[in-house]
């Protein structure tokens, strides 16, 4: 689980109640027509902006990988298929199908080379699911962020319309102020929904959809070397590139022996 999403929203979560009840109770700030104002504009925009195909599948898939973490690391890729291709090197593709591997994608890809598929194949089937996936996940971010643009924007038409209601019934003062709460309640809605919820989430999708194409590119071109029978030095080495800078040498320098005592010199 992504603990710094839960934690973010979380500790949003807290703040605003503490603020809530440090003047007054929760009561003060339920209003049911702010939530249609807010929940049920930006639903409706929403519906409108994308097809409804593309909210099926990019809202749920969105939803979960906001709150989820990949299984392995780059680093950890990098070494698990160089792994592989010393297996594949020493009891040839057969030696895979026992193979145990915890990413799907990679699994999937293992198994291809396993049963004898042809390279172009390989290729032109992983890509075509890579795309696919990050297609939906693209579809979850852009949906996540419609809804924290639309949010604000129906808070105000939430306040417009408690307004006008507030100013057509100035010569009845009781309502006056329920009016003036559903206009105020309505930004409230709009705001804490976009900058707490969706915006952020739209933000950390975009960042694992650039992450996760990374990965499964990186996983695509291990996978084809795998199958042409690269030696696992050459696997690991076209692989870290991928790596941003500090991370390539990283197991180089943890292997690094101590420096020993020189040699003495020979006798002449």
């Amino acid at each position: 689980m992504d603990i710094a999403t839960g934690l973010g929203l979380l500790a949003g979560a807290v703040v605003i109640t503490t603020l809530i009840l440090m003047g007054g109770d929760l009561r003060m700030f339920l209003d049911l027509h702010a939530c249609i104002v807010i929940f049920g504009g930006s639903f409706a925009a929403t519906l409108i902006r994308f097809p409804l195909s593309s909210i099926f599948h990019g809202v749920p898939l969105g939803a979960k990988f906001a709150f989820t973490l990949r299984r392995m690391t780059q680093r950890e890729l990098v070494d698990e298929l160089a792994g592989l291709a010393e297996i594949a090197r020493k009891h040839g593709p057969i030696g895979l199908e026992k193979v145990e591997v915890e990413d799907p994608f990679l699994a999937k890809g293992i198994r291809f080379v396993a049963d004898g598929y042809d390279a172009t194949f390989i290729r032109d089937n992983l890509e075509r699911d890579r795309d696919n996936f990050l297609t939906h996940l693209d579809e979850g971010q852009k949906i996540f962020r419609a809804i924290g643009d639309c949010a604000p924007a129906f808070g105000m038409v939430g306040t417009l319309i408690g307004m006008v209601q507030m100013f057509a019934n100035m010569t009845d003062p009781s309502k006056l102020g329920p009016y003036m709460a559903v206009a105020l309640l309505a930004t409230f809605y709009g705001a804490a929904v976009a900058n707490i919820l969706c915006l952020p989430i739209a933000d950390k999708l975009h960042l694992k959809l650039v992450d996760e194409e990374i990965n499964r590119t990186l996983i695509i071109d291990g996978i084809l070397m795998i199958r042409e029978a690269k030696s696992p030095t050459l696997v690991r080495e076209m692989l870290l590139a991928y790596l941003p800078e500090k991370h390539r040498h990283a197991e180089d320098d943890d292997d690094t022996p101590a420096e020993s005592e020189p040699a003495p010199a020979k006798a002449a």
